[in-house]
């Protein structure tokens, strides 16, 4: 990663570094477990994949238009209208392979927007007013969440998480 030289660039980054966490996490779990679920009632592994990825795709998509609204349709035909690629995906691999595309994809798209079109306030999902980065922000925040939800999935299986994997390697090093 370079060093980040403005606002958005450093949203950027830490949803970089998130997203490759998220991945490295996802790619722990193998392939037999991609449907485990600890509760019925709660998503599976492939389950939160897809989940990622739709409110990354909405988010990416909404925030960089001029004319941000994510009142514009009901919660689920917003996240219809940007996240096709994620329900049609199949396979574990597609699913890895769009994490790491819609993360370049996604950042284009801000760069392209720019960081001023990021700072201006928009009407949140509450009727609220706030920043587009605000909302950048936030799902940076989910997304992290997430990561969290696919480490405790591994330790309910017994598998050792990714980053707690990598810790103990960098500190027998």
């Amino acid at each position: 990663m370079n060093n980040p030289t403005t606002i958005l660039e450093e949203a950027l980054e830490s949803w970089e570094h998130v997203r490759r966490g998220f991945i490295n996490e996802v790619r722990n779990i193998p392939a037999g477990y991609w449907d485990y679920r600890p509760m019925p009632e709660v998503r599976s592994v492939r389950e939160v994949v897809v989940h990622v990825l739709e409110i990354a795709m909405m988010m990416s998509g909404e925030l960089t238009r001029e004319d941000t609204n994510f009142r514009r349709a009901p919660w689920p035909k917003l996240l219809q209208t940007y996240a096709r690629p994620a329900y049609e995906a199949e396979t574990r691999a597609e699913l890895l392979r769009l994490l790491a595309s819609q993360l370049r994809d996604g950042q284009k798209k801000f760069r392209d927007a720019g960081e001023l079109h990021m700072l201006q306030h928009i009407t949140r999902f509450d009727g609220k007013k706030g920043s587009r980065m605000a909302w950048l922000w936030h799902g940076i925040d989910q997304e992290m969440y997430h990561r969290g939800q696919i480490t405790v999935y591994a330790r309910l299986l017994g598998i050792e998480p990714a980053l707690t994997k990598l810790i103990k390697s960098m500190a027998a090093s």
